[in-house]
């Protein structure tokens, strides 16, 4: 073997052991293991449940904020036909008007559930997050720039195009259940 050859093998051996040790030194002293998980969250922080749920396990009311009369109705009923749990249907208990496609109020425990529920209006439903409010059911009002509820096909391209659900500002992320 000539001594070009040891010399190369040497130097990639050094190289190898170099990345090896650095490696096993930036698992170990991680600092930043915690982050993202409740583990690293500030206190009085709220844990919000960022688990993208099927349609079956969502909780919804459905409200209508526009001049159309039964449109709460005919969208709630849109919902059950899609397996969603319609929980109330009826005018928009705040009175607010909504110019947009749809308005998501919900808390941290429906973060999830809002994200799966932003893809059904094709990514143009606003959210409307309430740290203060304790369940897990999301208010969806209907606005002025509705027409229909996307399709399978469609919402599975919104949810593509959403990414994962991630956790609103002033809040961490909750702990996965396995």
């Amino acid at each position: 073997m000539s001594f070009a050859r040891v010399r190369a093998l040497v130097v990639v051996g050094l190289l190898a052991a170099f990345a090896l040790v650095f490696s096993v030194v930036a698992l170990v002293k991680d600092s930043q293991s915690d982050a993202g998980t409740a583990k690293g969250c500030p206190a009085g922080w709220p844990l919000a449940d960022v688990t993208l749920r099927e349609s079956k396990d969502v909780k919804i009311n459905v409200y209508n904020a526009t001049e159309k009369a039964g449109l709460a109705t005919s969208v709630a009923d849109d919902f059950r036909n899609r397996n969603f749990q319609v929980k109330k249907a009826g005018n928009d208990p705040q009175k607010r008007s909504v110019d947009q496609v749809a308005a998501l109020r919900y808390g941290p425990k429906g973060v999830g559930s809002a994200h799966l529920l932003r893809a059904y209006f094709l990514n143009q439903a606003v959210y409307e997050y309430d740290e203060k409010r304790e369940d897990d059911v999301v208010d969806v009002v209907i606005g002025s720039g509705f027409q229909q509820l996307a399709t399978l096909t469609e919402v599975n391209q919104s949810l593509g195009d959403l990414g994962s659900p991630q956790a609103p500002e002033n809040t961490c992320p909750a702990p996965v259940e396995d």
